[in-house]
């Protein structure tokens, strides 16, 4: 029986994750935590047996009731992230700051494996908040004293999408307009999130550690990936395509409506580089069959039951 503590319950990996876990073949029981109220009382509206447990907690403030948690588990799987925000310090208390808090009740606890979710970006040639405090999660990670996985993906679609493609979705059906930075020829690996959440719980059972790339095995533009989605969910919009600045603008306008954008003008940079990242044969390692992204793209947008369900950023 395998005792998960699982930080970041609440969004893209966590949520995908439960769902995974639900049909695997392993006995467990799982303390969920993440600090979104709204987005955690739908995981427990969700995920309703006995195996799942939600706690709604901000793991930079070090609280009694989630460190009794993490200190009773034996595997630790961090999935907690800052994407975006207007606000840098976010990105330190969240990424860093509540990364230490949890390694140091990890230290002194009966957890012997952590599962850490880490991301491509710290191999990127970019250099904004989120590379920086991400890669300095991965390091303390990598310098705690417990056996530690940590995987490194690239941009993640699938269900319950609040940012990302998922984003981009919902989007693409409300406006007339989709617009494109530059001109979209910007090679992508997109991971389907259930392929991912399937090997991190191959890998709860194993005795794999060390640092794994693991990026969409198809290579595909910008543009292409926004036309298969468009197609997906039935979108008439048009696209436009802008130059780099104007589009950057437009983002900084919008931050002046919405005051925790999905998207903010400093990822702008990130998100127009041309580059694509190591790619392994993550499927033989981990056991885990690859999705066709079509077929993907379908199970995320057009044959998703939870599609309607209303998120918060």
């Amino acid at each position: 029986m395998h005792k998960i503590f699982l930080t970041g319950a609440a969004g893209l990996v966590g949520q995908n994750l439960c769902l995974e876990l639900a049909k695997a073949q392993i006995d467990f029981t799982l303390v969920g935590c993440d600090k979104n109220l709204h987005n955690l009382n739908i995981s427990k509206e969700i995920h309703s047996s006995k195996n799942f447990s939600f706690i709604c907690e901000d793991l930079a403030e070090k609280n009694a009731n989630w460190m009794d948690q993490l200190k009773n588990s034996d595997t630790l799987i961090i999935c907690h992230a800052q994407i975006s925000s207007l606000n840098k310090k976010d990105f330190f208390r969240n990424n860093v700051q509540a990364t230490q808090n949890i390694l140091d009740v990890a230290s002194l606890s009966k957890v012997k494996k952590i599962i850490h979710i880490s991301s491509s970006v710290v191999n990127s040639e970019v250099s904004d908040e989120y590379v920086k405090t991400k890669t300095m999660q991965e390091d303390l990670v990598v310098s705690s004293n417990i056996e530690s996985l940590i995987l490194r993906p690239t941009l993640m679609f699938g269900m319950l999408d609040r940012k990302h493609l998922g984003w981009l979705a919902r989007f693409l059906k409300l406006s007339p307009i989709f617009p494109i930075p530059g001109d979209g020829k910007y090679v992508r690996q997109p991971l389907y999130a259930n392929d991912f959440c399937r090997i991190i719980i191959s890998s709860i059972d194993t005795d794999i550690n060390g640092i794994y790339d693991i990026s969409g095995l198809e290579e595909i533009e910008y543009i292409e990936i926004i036309k298969l989605i468009k197609s997906s969910v039935g979108s008439y919009s048009v696209l436009v395509k802008m130059p780099v600045s104007f589009f950057k603008r437009l983002l900084r306008i919008y931050s002046l409506i919405d005051s925790n954008p999905p998207f903010t003008a400093d990822q702008a940079d990130a998100l127009v580089t041309p580059e694509t990242f190591p790619k392994i044969d993550w499927p033989t390692i981990f056991q885990v069959k690859s999705t066709d992204m079509n077929k993907a793209l379908t199970e995320t947008f057009t044959k998703n039951k939870y599609s309607k369900i209303k998120m918060e950023f």
